[in-house]
């Protein structure tokens, strides 16, 4: 088996998980290969050379399943650099709360015997897409082109159009497949996928949904209005936004990488035409994971 181990910097008392991951690996004789950064940041920072068959560029890879070492947003990076290649990612956590990496360093031996066996699953999630548009003033409507953040204009999490200062508020006119929904005057406003409802979104009082929910929520992000709710939409819908801000500009971040983008753009945002693929254990439900990690129907007066 291919194995492809992506990671960030960690700390010196994390060494020994990602040590005995690699032993663990070489002990089922699987062709391990190590995302560049990573290797040279344990190298360099450690001295440990890990014995592996060779090293993961930016370029295609040949995997079978790719391992991602940290929290969630390490593993939104190692979804980044998969991009479309179509290998599904095992989340192991070293970091903090993990909804996208939610195996436990406890349960790693355990879950690599799984995987080596062949006894898991794969549930492929949804991303969202971002079309930046031409403006207003120059009246062409219909055109439309792939955004920049380096040619991986999709999320897996959400989109989140914010403001440059905290001085101001903006102005976000809210389309759905053409139809006027409303001007969310806020401090911005955030489309979440599914996988995504458990992150920023839900920080804004936005509803948790299952993975498997073919919906998107639109959150926004402290609104002017109290009567202004999050409000939960088919998956295949078009959602199209303009902004108005007094700085002229505002930023669009997808899964925390922020581009700066002139007020009066328009954004086309939609269902991705590719779904991510996730490795989950079979004895490992989502409920399992709310009542785990938001400590759902835990008594703290005991």
């Amino acid at each position: 088996m291919k194995i492809g181990v992506f990671g960030h910097e960690c700390k010196e008392d994390q060494m020994y998980v990602i040590k005995d991951l690699f032993e663990k690996l070489n002990g089922w004789k699987a062709d391990v290969y190590v995302q560049s950064l990573f290797l040279d940041f344990l190298q360099n920072q450690y001295g440990y050379n890990p014995e592996i068959m060779g090293v993961i560029s930016d370029t295609g890879m040949d995997l079978d399943i790719a391992l991602s070492i940290g929290g969630d947003g390490t593993f939104l990076r190692t979804v980044l650099q998969i991009n479309k290649q179509n290998i599904p990612v095992l989340g192991i956590n070293i970091g903090r709360l993990g909804f996208l990496a939610d195996i436990s360093r406890s349960q790693i031996d355990e879950t690599l015997d799984e995987l080596f066996r062949g006894s898991y699953k794969i549930e492929e999630r949804s991303l969202l897409q971002v079309e930046i548009g031409e403006t207003e003033r120059e009246n062409r409507r219909d055109a439309c082109i792939p955004g920049p953040f380096n040619g991986f204009n999709y999320a897996l999490n959400e989109i989140a159009i914010s403001k440059r200062e905290s001085s101001s508020m903006i102005t976000i006119h809210t389309y759905l497949n053409d139809d006027y929904l409303t001007s969310y005057k806020a401090d911005g406003l955030l489309i979440a996928t599914p996988t995504g409802s458990t992150a920023y979104s839900m920080s804004a009082n936005g509803p948790i949904l299952l993975p498997q929910n073919r919906n998107f929520v639109l959150s926004p992000v402290a609104p002017h209005s109290l009567n202004v709710r999050p409000i939960v939409i088919p998956d295949d819908y078009t959602i199209t936004l303009q902004v108005e801000s007094r700085t002229h500009s505002f930023l669009v971040s997808l899964d925390g990488r922020s581009e700066d983008m002139p007020a009066g753009i328009r954004l086309k945002i939609k269902k991705a035409d590719f779904r991510t693929r996730l490795v989950k254990r079979f004895n490992q439900t989502f409920y399992q994971t709310l009542r785990e990690k938001l400590m759902w129907g835990a008594d703290g007066r005991s």
